[in-house]
């Protein structure tokens, strides 16, 4: 028997575009009626790729991986932008004409939905690209998100992952979407201790501060980023009763600082 030839370990694979799907509480759906849903879902896929002028990912060798409950669809990278705008809002759009048309006796159709891109072996799908692509549709926040999307007549939340958003949605490629669609957070999955990423949750119809109550692992309102320095509070004289005179050795960005010092006295006094 020949042994296969395998790619240099050193070599970094060619980079894709992944979009992958899961549908909410399949495993509860009867299994007389698994086949006939996750049917409709494939056919609702196909549709809206079609729609906004994407390739099929079953003709592209190793790209089309079934989930069972979902599925994971790898594209070329040089259209990630239509996979988060059109892509999003035509799948969330299709998912409501579909539960207008929907039989009382079927369940509700809603998707978690993760959008990311990394290098990545084929067709073998070896790589952290697709590892990080199904947790960020089993994080915390994007099933979190599925609440809000309930609550507002929507049927998908999506995870963008950042290196998306920079390339899609802040960098100007998408037509519809806009930062403030968005709401960053911080992707955690259960179990998994080691991963912890910042991710952009979407939920069409909805701006990201409207999601921002249904998450626990929003990014704070106008948060710094993450190695901004805290400020350095000292008292510069020893405090009295008409008040005390602080020294800030850096920009002021606490929020219980910055809201309740109205009147600061800058002492320039040497030491």
């Amino acid at each position: 028997m020949n042994t296969p030839l395998h790619a240099d370990p050193l070599e970094v694979p060619a980079e894709v575009a992944l979009l992958a799907i899961d549908m909410e509480k399949y495993s509860q759906i009867p299994e007389a009626k698994m086949a006939a849903i996750r049917c409709d879902v494939d056919d609702i896929l196909a549709t809206v790729l079609a729609e906004c002028g994407l390739p099929d990912p079953q003709e592209r060798p190793g790209g089309y991986k079934d989930s069972g409950d979902g599925v994971i669809l790898l594209f070329p990278p040089a259209v990630l932008a239509r996979l988060v705008d059109p892509l999003l809002g035509q799948l969330n759009a299709s998912l409501v004409r579909y539960e207008q048309q929907r039989l009382a006796s079927s369940p509700v159709l809603r998707l978690r939905v993760s959008v990311h891109s990394g290098p990545l072996s084929l067709p073998d799908h070896r790589g952290d690209a697709i590892n990080d692509t199904t947790r960020l549709l089993d994080c915390q926040a994007t099933r979190q998100a599925l609440f809000a999307a309930k609550d507002s007549g929507a049927f998908i939340a999506a995870a963008l992952s950042e290196i998306v958003y920079q390339r899609t949605v802040y960098a100007g490629r998408t037509l519809d979407l806009r930062p403030h669609h968005l709401l960053e957070a911080i992707a955690r999955v259960s179990g998994k201790s080691g991963f912890e990423q910042t991710c952009r949750i979407h939920v069409p119809g909805l701006t990201g501060p409207a999601v921002r109550p249904y998450l626990t692992d929003a990014a704070a309102p106008g948060a710094a980023p993450a190695r901004t320095p805290q400020p350095s509070v000292s008292p510069a004289t020893p405090p009295s009763s008409s008040g005390g005179t602080f020294q800030f050795h850096d920009q002021v960005r606490d929020a219980t600082i910055a809201d309740r010092i109205e009147t600061l006295r800058i002492d320039r006094r040497q030491r």
